[in-house]
């Protein structure tokens, strides 16, 4: 069974920065599960779904509660259904990582079979993979959708904002509420961090880190479209990243 990491924070922290670097990190094929409403994971790796013809897990619950789709399935059981739509319309693979998009929101309507079975099969496909990183929103509301209640790590960035430190206490009561599992919780400061605010944050929890770089050469590849994964080495972003890996134990497969 491969290991599962949770990455989460505010809106707007740099999570989807960290989940695309942590991944250049890692390089061993991971599942990535962009479970962020704002759906920026796959533009940060260069990926363009529409073009891929690549759908979301929203798209295909919508289609099977509206009756839509290839009438080849219909004799399907729910679950074979979903399991087929997941693998062959939901998942991107590529040869430095696969990704799988929630989508929007999980269409409102009666998706209790249909939520309980997904979330069966998402594990399953999660566990054929070493590792697998989930970019979460910064509300919180992928944990009460419990698409794994087995958590090896979280990584909670931060702004220098008491908002964010907030963020800290609600994530542990959220997953506590919900029966979410983890081993451990990390702390990781943004750029916007200065000496000051990052001693107060080390003083706080002996959980923290590290800070992840100003990068120039990061804003230019976002703006351009390129692929995070394309940034050198020696990048101060991905040099912060790969720290920060180091220090919670992960190595890289590269």
């Amino acid at each position: 069974m491969g290991k599962k990491i949770v990455c989460t924070g505010r809106g707007g922290t740099g999570k989807t920065t960290f989940v695309a670097l942590a991944a250049k990190y890692l390089g061993l094929h991971p599942l990535l599960v962009d479970a962020d409403s704002d759906q920026n994971l796959a533009e940060l790796l260069g990926v363009d779904p529409e073009k891929e013809e690549v759908r979301t897990i929203s798209d295909i619950l919508f289609d099977i509660q509206k009756g839509k789709g290839d009438e080849q399935l219909n004799s399907m059981p729910l679950t074979e259904k979903l399991e087929y739509l997941l693998n062959a319309d939901c998942l991107y693979e590529s040869d430095k990582f696969d990704m799988i998009s929630l989508g929007v929101k999980w269409t409102k309507g009666c998706y209790c079979s249909p939520n309980n079975i997904l979330r069966s099969i998402i594990s399953k496909v999660a566990n054929s993979y070493e590792y697998t990183i989930i970019d979460s929103p910064g509300g919180l509301e992928h944990l009460n959708r419990r698409i794994f209640s087995e958590i090896d790590d979280i990584f909670v960035i931060l702004d220098p904002s008491k908002k964010a430190l907030n963020n800290i206490e609600r994530t542990k009561r959220i997953t506590s509420e919900i029966g979410i599992h983890y081993n451990n919780l990390y702390l990781i400061a943004n750029y916007r961090f200065n000496k000051n605010t990052e001693e107060y944050l080390k003083n706080i929890n002996e959980n923290y880190l590290g800070k992840i770089e100003y990068d120039p050469d990061l804003e230019e590849y976002s703006w351009n479209g390129r692929s995070l994964l394309g940034l050198s080495q020696d990048s101060p972003a991905f040099s912060s990243v790969k720290n920060i890996m180091t220090k919670a134990g992960y190595k890289t497969g590269s």
